[in-house]
């Protein structure tokens, strides 16, 4: 990367990190202006074979395209990279935009906002933040492991709770568990919305595909934490994998599983392949399931999508089991060429979900908006 001669290497945890000379003003490709001061990388023996990028950001929120279908204008990203390392991962495409490896780059280079909290605080106290919806895990997960040791969530939380702004958070990591009561907390002054991504329930396809997440059924236990506080929580049946984990047997397994948990609601989504994330995993199904390869070439034919007749076959195994257990609607939710039975989606009937337009966010998964009075009141329960 052309900022390595800007790194410096901090192996000792207990020596302080390095003053910032004022002034100084780092390019950084993809994260669109300069950022002021050094990049400090940190390894530690706890996280072997990590680097840990840490980074003064001038800005939290992102804004959302405007043509984009998301049902929110802005997101909060903590971490650029993922050590979940996800083979599938959509996000590993934006990693190019930081000259860094988009394979085991994205799951080993994490760039970390450390400044995020205080920055973002400032952001929303202007006159002109307008307290919409903001979410979080639209990217990479913001409670992957290298949350345990910046702790950067606790305040986003507290900074959002306490201006009015409705929240969303999306994420495989258990972690979440930690910040429980803050949330409960929260979600008595502003809506809350949070999903949990569950895919694969084989145990040895889950460690080639997703070795850096927690289990299937730890995540199922979060869902239950969840709900056992009062909160909403929709679960994103994500990605399906075509011929490894669509078989009706597979599918009636994760479903079942998933409204027993009590799911508030249960998107199903069938792999996405994004440039960046279709190398890699091209490149996993050739050493694991070299007979698979053609049939992947010819089903998504060097596009990001499976094809229309593939996703309305796994939106016809779908709906009926998402009615036998309970997560179905009197209407579904379509969008381009989604199917019926895919997506279940928010009661808003929003469409676009991260690495997929045509999905929809799962009932639980979003915050509804606040109401909003003329005059210095504003409620933000509803």
């Amino acid at each position: 990367m052309r900022w390595d001669g800007q790194l410096i290497e901090a192996l000792d945890e207990t020596r302080p990190a390095p003053a910032i000379p004022r002034g100084d003003t780092l390019p950084l490709p993809g994260l669109n202006t300069a950022i002021r001061g050094h990049l400090r990388t940190v390894t530690t023996p706890e996280f072997e074979g990590i680097r840990f990028h840490e980074v003064i950001s001038r800005s939290a929120l992102n804004k959302v395209p405007g043509d984009s279908p998301m049902p929110f204008r802005w997101t909060i990203n903590p971490f650029r990279g993922c050590s979940h390392a996800c083979v599938y991962c959509f996000a590993r495409g934006t990693h190019s935009y930081l000259e860094l490896d988009t394979g085991s780059g994205f799951d080993r280079e994490i760039v970390v906002k450390v400044n995020l909290v205080e920055v973002l605080r400032r952001e929303v106290g202007r006159a002109s933040w307008k307290r919409e919806r903001v979410a979080m895990g639209t990217n990479t997960d913001p409670y992957q492991r290298a949350e345990g040791r910046y702790r950067l969530m606790p305040g986003v939380i507290k900074v959002l709770a306490d201006s009015g702004t409705p929240m969303s958070i999306l994420t495989k990591g258990t972690l979440l568990r930690r910040d429980l009561n803050l949330l409960a907390s929260a979600s008595r002054s502003v809506p809350i919305g949070l999903g949990v991504s569950i895919a694969i329930w084989d145990e040895a396809l889950h460690h080639s595909l997703e070795p850096g997440t927690p289990d299937p059924r730890s995540r199922l236990d979060l869902v239950r934490a969840i709900r056992d506080r009062g909160l909403p929580c929709g679960v994103f049946l994500a990605p399906v994998l075509p011929w490894l984990t669509d078989s009706p047997r597979h599918l009636e397994q994760a479903i079942s599983l998933v409204a027993s948990a009590g799911a508030s609601g249960l998107t199903v989504v069938p792999l996405h392949l994004r440039p960046g994330a279709r190398e890699w995993f091209f490149a996993w199904l050739e050493r694991e399931h070299p007979m698979l390869v053609p049939r992947y070439r010819r089903l998504y034919n060097g596009g990001s999508y499976a094809s229309k007749d593939y996703r309305r076959q796994l939106g016809e195994r779908v709906a009926p089991l998402l009615a036998k257990y309970g997560l179905s609607r009197a209407r579904d939710v379509a969008r381009g060429d989604a199917s019926p039975g895919l997506s279940e989606g928010d009661a808003s009937g929003a469409t676009g979900i991260p690495g997929d337009e045509n999905a929809s966010f799962p009932a639980g998964s979003l915050p509804a908006d606040p109401v909003v009075v003329p005059g210095d009141e504003q409620l933000r329960l509803i």
